[in-house]
């Protein structure tokens, strides 16, 4: 079983900041570093780092192929990575020493997946596969409608939230990964209850999480009415940097859930590892591997 995933690769520009910039200031940074990051390819780290087989789909420019390097050295199948003329996707990153972020992106060679990429890509799949996406690139509905074509289980992360995903047909999508604000904004609905009464009817095929923050991350059974949520709490840990925690749980479930189907199990694997990601600085470099995660759950006195 393999996830191939659509995604972006960014080279993140990340400043530290003592808080973030307001209008009309200038603010000197402390710390300044570039590293790769971009949902797509943090997903993509965390799934190879969790211990599933992932390839990736996406576009930079020549002239970053080091960072496509980089993530083939972590274990990704890099075959589908085109590089392009087109700016690599690019990301403005402000941490505060509480580690909390602002992002600014830049799409770039993001918006260049190609119908050609999609199909290259998707040929060879097998049953059981999985089909990862984002909102950073190009193509989201076209991916959607020939993964599900082509029989394939669909993970959807729309982050950024734009308006434009209401448009798309939300019954290609297996699982729908969410956090409190883009359960809002897609819901249109403010209250808790009424988000989960929004995914119940909506998203009725379908299951669904929620990540919380603090607060830890709850699996919604949209589609077994019979079952509860499950709720599983967070891990406290001192922050440094939130960057890419989200998307290390995402890549971290997704890689226990596809080999396993215990919903309960993969979110605590995710939750332990997103954890983890917070107490280091940076995208890429702060997702942990299995391993780490293991030895996390172990003296937290908690079975993976």
């Amino acid at each position: 079983m393999a996830v191939i995933n659509f995604g972006s690769i960014n080279i993140d520009h990340v400043y530290q900041v003592d808080h973030f910039v307001q209008p009309g200031e200038t603010l000197a940074s402390n710390d300044y570093q570039v590293l790769l990051g971009g949902k797509g390819a943090n997903q993509s780290i965390a799934l190879a780092n969790a211990g599933a087989e992932v390839s990736h789909v996406g576009c930079i420019n020549h002239n970053d192929v080091h960072f496509k390097q980089a993530m083939i050295k972590h274990g990704i199948n890099g075959r589908f990575i085109r590089c392009t003329d087109t700016a690599s996707g690019h990301a403005i990153i402000q941490v505060t020493p509480s580690g909390e972020n602002a992002i600014f992106l830049f799409g770039g060679a993001n918006q260049e997946i190609s119908t050609q990429d999609i199909q290259a890509a998707l040929a060879d799949t097998q049953s059981g596969d999985w089909v990862l996406l984002q909102n950073e690139t190009s193509g989201t509905a076209d991916v959607l409608a020939a993964a599900k074509a082509k029989g394939l289980k669909v993970a959807f992360n729309p982050a950024p939230m734009t308006n434009d995903i209401k448009s798309l047909n939300f019954t290609h999508i297996d699982l729908l990964i969410v956090n409190e604000v883009e359960a809002a904004e897609l819901s249109d609905c403010s209250q808790m209850d009424d988000i989960e009464a929004f995914f119940h009817t909506h998203f009725a095929h379908a299951e669904v999480i929620i990540t919380l923050g603090k607060q830890g991350a709850k699996f919604i059974h949209a589609r077994h009415t019979d079952k509860g949520d499950i709720v599983i709490p967070a891990f406290v840990v001192e922050a440094t940097d939130t960057t890419a925690a989200g998307d290390t749980f995402i890549g971290f479930f997704m890689a226990h859930y596809q080999q396993h189907k215990i919903p309960q199990q993969a979110l605590k694997f995710a939750c332990a590892a997103s954890a983890l990601a917070v107490t280091k600085s940076g995208a890429a470099q702060s997702i942990p591997h299995a391993d780490d995660v293991e030895m996390f759950l172990a003296q937290h006195n908690q079975a993976k």
